[in-house]
């Protein structure tokens, strides 16, 4: 993976981050002026553009569940990364010099303030595919919380995923597809009940660039259809592009999940 600038590392762990946020007297910068722009470009690869800034999450490689989209190769002034596998840390083809932070810690870029939290990218404490990097920051207002890949139970990160009181949970980016190394709709929807957030937008699950073809095995992931079924009666958003526009004044204030949809 070719390395671009690391932002202010904070912490190496869990412990770090929480010492660092809470030590120092952080808080997540509160710009409230404007719009939030989120774009998805397939798998778990969102661009946020808000309050000044371009925001990339886990840019991909065309290979395995992500061999029919297109390669999110889009300009950006940072980039956040939740893992470094193939379908999640692609950062060599982006163009410009975008920023990158791709390891838990407290960070801050262009006043807005970043909180990466370690999960387990499998069942099994991370002994197979490592530590997976859920990412937390407020843009133009608005609440966010990234998920990545994440496959492992939250745990003490619960208390770091939540914005401070009175502030809640307005964005949550999460994997409901299943697989060896990611949430499956139950998992998700566990997940979902302890954060409780205004919007959820579900990742990481079978499309027609994700079909059987190139995505099976262990790595095969469920329709999303399969998570709508087990979220019954919680309302669903469908958008006819990739692309939503929200500020905190249009939040939901009940839980509504938000479907994108993809130019195949």
């Amino acid at each position: 993976m070719k390395r671009r600038q690391l932002i202010g590392y904070a912490g190496a762990g869990l412990a770090g981050a929480l010492f660092a946020n809470l030590g120092s007297g952080l808080r997540v910068n509160a710009q409230s002026g404007g719009s939030l722009s989120i774009q998805w470009l397939g798998h778990t690869s969102f661009l946020f553009i808000g309050a000044g800034t371009k925001i990339l999450s886990n840019p991909f490689r065309s290979i395995g569940c992500t061999a029919g989209y297109r390669p999110p190769k889009v300009a950006a002034d940072l980039v956040l990364i939740s893992s470094q596998l193939l379908d999640e840390g692609a950062v060599e083809d982006l163009p410009g010099q975008p920023k990158l932070i791709y390891q838990p810690g407290v960070y801050e870029f262009n006043d807005i303030q970043f909180q990466g939290m370690p999960i387990d990218h499998d069942r099994i404490g991370g002994k197979r595919f490592g530590v997976n990097t859920a990412w937390r920051w407020k843009q133009a207002g608005v609440n966010i919380l990234h998920l990545g890949g994440a496959a492992g139970d939250i745990k003490e990160q619960r208390i770091l995923m939540s914005p401070p009181l009175p502030d809640r949970l307005d964005v949550l980016l999460i994997p409901v597809g299943g697989s060896a190394k990611a949430y499956n709709a139950q998992e998700a929807k566990q997940v979902i009940d302890k954060l409780n957030p205004r919007l959820i937008i579900p990742t990481h699950y079978r499309t027609q660039a994700a079909d059987k073809e190139t995505c099976k095995g262990e790595f095969d992931i469920a329709p999303l259809d399969d998570f709508l079924t087990l979220m019954s009666g919680t309302k669903v958003r469908r958008n006819n592009s990739d692309t939503i526009s929200i500020s905190p004044g249009n939040l939901p204030e009940n839980r509504t999940i938000q479907v994108f949809s993809y130019n195949f």
